[in-house]
């Protein structure tokens, strides 16, 4: 079964759908999962700091129907959306990806899900790059690179 192919433009502008040959392009369905995984905004948890004048938690939707009660939808990238370029905030991209893929490992989508993040460069603005490795049960490998996963604006 396949899916239509997301991909994404960068943190300001989000995903898209792909075109190809005037039609919409089709994946098979890890690409957007993937989208889906890192770019909807996961519930921020009770002891999480909310960005500079925000109130909203966020969460999706989705939340409320999941199969295992608690098991939340997206990342918490959105969180660090006024964060400064340190490396603690390399850590926590890499963090909160991990934390929004790991469910493809419990699920049996893959066997493991590697995520390296690294400061793509510094002026003017921030930028974070990151790999995401993603090793599937037939033993192929397929890496994702965002070089502009999270940016400093």
């Amino acid at each position: 079964m396949s899916d239509i192919k997301t991909i994404f433009v960068d943190m300001e502008r989000g995903a898209d759908f792909a075109i190809e040959s005037m039609l919409l392009a089709q994946d098979d369905g890890l690409r957007t999962a993937l989208m889906l995984s890192l770019f909807t905004d996961r519930r921020a948890g009770d002891d999480d700091v909310l960005p500079a004048g925000a109130e909203d938690r966020r969460g999706v939707w989705m939340d409320n129907y999941a199969e295992v009660p608690g098991d939340l939808m997206g990342s918490r990238l959105w969180l660090l959306q006024r964060a400064k370029l340190l490396p603690e905030t390399v850590i926590r991209v890499r963090e909160y990806c991990e934390e929004a893929l790991d469910w493809m490992v419990r699920d049996g989508v893959a066997k493991s899900v590697l995520v390296t993040a690294w400061i793509e460069r510094r002026t003017p603005f921030g930028v974070i790059g990151a790999n995401i490795d993603i090793a599937k049960p037939d033993g192929t490998t397929t890496r994702f690179k965002f070089e502009k996963l999270w940016s400093a604006t």
